[in-house]
């Protein structure tokens, strides 16, 4: 997926779509209207972003209506994440595992340690275990089997805009 994720985004006509797509669902023609070109030309560029999986055509009747895909977009960027392999004696915690393979700064909060930055990046951190996102702090992921762990910075991406204004 992710070649044509970046093959589909290589085109500002298609960025453009998604950038208006991001505001709200629309169908071909008015996504056409909007940027002033084609319904063909629209419907062209509309195939390649499906085919892509960054937007979803929704049918009813004859109105065929566009909405984004943000998922299939985050996801393609999982693609750059190095996979470092490391072998555990059984019952080893994540947060030991972690510090073998990385620069981890703790913080102690409470009675629990929080991890604040890998590898000099401070933020905040999330796991999942087997593409499953866990609950259990980091020292009380314990592993008995093999598994696989996807180790995520919360990036901030803006998912809503607001425009304030105020009376008076």
């Amino acid at each position: 997926m992710g070649n044509k994720v970046f093959k589909a985004i290589g085109s500002a006509t298609r960025l453009s779509m998604l950038e208006r797509l991001a505001e709200g669902d629309l169908h071909i023609s008015g996504l056409a209207r909007e940027l002033n070109i084609s319904v063909p030309v629209a419907a062209k560029h509309v195939r390649i972003l499906e085919d892509a999986g960054l937007i979803e055509r929704k049918k009813f009747g004859r109105t065929h209506v566009l909405s984004i895909n943000t998922k299939n977009i985050y996801n393609s960027l999982d693609c750059f994440a190095p996979t470092r392999r490391v072998e555990v004696e059984k019952g080893a915690n994540l947060l030991d595992i972690l510090k073998s393979v990385s620069a981890v700064e703790v913080k102690r909060v409470g009675n629990r340690d929080v991890v604040i930055s890998t590898d000099g990046e401070e933020g905040f951190y999330v796991y999942e275990v087997d593409g499953k996102i866990s609950e259990k702090m980091v020292e009380d992921c314990v592993f008995e089997d093999n598994a696989t762990v996807e180790w995520k910075k919360l990036v901030p991406v803006t998912r809503t805009k607001l425009s304030i204004s105020v009376k008076g």
